[in-house]
């Protein structure tokens, strides 16, 4: 599958730069601010941004290299969170209520026949990918199964909603896993580098973690392309969130980016069509050993710093209302010559 993504056109940079520093502040005072209104306005085209029917999309599918021990979580976790989200009582939901976006569930590649009228969609490529330590974890044609999925869950929210500002997050035991592999191939960092703890493991586990992903990596015989490597290593519900982020891109929408994982998937979507970062918003770093490295890779800088791993898309969501704020700054705040201020800049 390929995408369509336009660089953003930056010929009205000069007029939104103008616009900023003409509100009445001093210049530069509202720091992130001001560089987030610049790049939403430079996406939207215009001086006068909004913010329309926020989305978190959360994709959920298992791992075959969880039978190598590499997760304290059990598999069946994921079905069962997956069925928790539904519901309306996971960290997720909480924060989706509180910050006004629609969270929309996608079954991805769960291991379990998960039952209608959830409210879950039902993209399943395959009941978990296989054990990547001894070959490829999906096809070339689940692999662009995955990315049509995506695309296709973007699709319908951008049809039946004004939404144009969309979040993803993940539900996978073993997904820091196939992440750590992807931001060592697509980031150049040595693997041990980029191994932590996941869900909870001690360092004897980060350990032995760190030793079946050297392996997985030195058995790997597939191709030097980027599809290749993401399908070998990668999980259903992260390729299909790459599909997502590159058709929301394609349709001029603002990604925020989540955490650890999440990150991992701009940055294998960034490798296929490098644009895509232009409508990247990195809502945080997270707690996972790696990430930090990971963002200095992409020089992305993140809003903020709470120290999660939960995943889910948790991290996006906290950042919402900072990004609505550089929207209500550029917006809201009056310009100097509307205003009896005396410029002091």
């Amino acid at each position: 599958m390929e995408f369509n993504i336009k660089p953003v056109d930056t010929s009205m940079r000069e007029s939104v730069i103008a616009r900023i520093d003409n509100l009445t502040k001093p210049k530069g005072s509202l720091g992130m601010l001001e560089d987030l209104a610049l790049q939403i306005c430079l996406v939207q085209k215009t001086l006068q941004p909004a913010l329309h029917e926020p989305h978190n999309v959360l994709f959920a599918a298992d791992h075959g290299i969880i039978e190598e021990g590499v997760t304290v979580s059990p598999k069946e976790v994921t079905w069962q969170q997956l069925s928790h989200f539904s519901k309306g009582g996971a960290g997720i939901n909480f924060l989706c209520e509180q910050h006004g976006f629609k969270l929309v569930l996608v079954d991805a590649g769960v291991d379990c026949d998960i039952p209608q009228g959830h409210g879950i969609i039902d993209k399943k490529v395959g009941r978990g990918t296989r054990n990547f330590l001894h070959g490829p974890a999906m096809t070339a044609e689940e692999f662009e199964r995955c990315l049509e999925s995506g695309a296709a869950v973007v699709d319908g929210i951008h049809a039946d909603t004004r939404c144009n500002i969309i979040s993803f997050g993940e539900m996978g035991s073993g997904n820091t896993s196939s992440s750590a592999v992807w931001m060592s191939l697509f980031a150049d960092i040595p693997i041990d580098e980029c191994v932590g703890a996941g869900a909870g493991l001690n360092n004897a586990g980060i350990r032995h973690k760190r030793d079946v992903l050297r392996t997985a990596m030195a058995n790997y015989t597939g191709g030097d392309d980027v599809r290749s490597k993401m399908a070998w290593f990668g999980g259903y519900e992260m390729v299909m969130a790459v599909g997502a982020m590159l058709r929301a891109a394609e349709l001029g929408m603002l990604v925020i980016v989540d955490g650890f994982i999440m990150t991992s998937c701009i940055l294998a979507a960034s490798r296929l069509y490098l644009q895509v970062l232009d409508y990247a918003i990195f809502g945080h770093q997270g707690d996972e050993n790696g990430h930090r490295r990971m963002l200095e890779a992409l020089h992305a800088m993140p809003l903020l710093r709470l120290n999660l791993r939960l995943g889910e898309g948790s991290g996006a969501v906290c950042a919402y209302p900072i990004i609505e704020s550089a929207v209500r700054m550029i917006t809201r705040m009056d310009q100097f010559g509307d205003a009896n201020v005396t410029r002091y800049f």
